[in-house]
């Protein structure tokens, strides 16, 4: 038996239609079943610039060790904080 959905209303601005589907259950409004799996190839996440002072003796290992690894020393600053992130 097919369910019936919900008209999903028309909005007025983006803040109008985010506040609607965090208090709203998509599953009334949306056939999840004919959904697709999509890849966005040309996305880039946003970055932000910081500054970090650092002690000098520590960025030259950092340098040296990125050297020997053959990356740019920002690139593996980011790759070791994403790892220590996500244990």
């Amino acid at each position: 038996m097919k369910k019936s959905l919900k008209k999903t209303p028309v909005f007025k601005n983006e803040a109008q239609e985010r506040e609607f589907w965090e208090n709203s259950d998509s599953t009334e409004n949306l056939d999840w079943s004919k959904a697709k799996t999509v890849t966005f190839p040309n996305l880039k996440p946003t970055t932000k610039t910081i500054s970090l002072r650092l002690p000098q003796h520590l960025l030259d290992a950092i340098k040296v060790a990125a050297n020997s690894r053959d990356v740019p020393y920002q690139s593996l600053i980011k790759v070791w904080l994403q790892e220590k992130v996500q244990t």
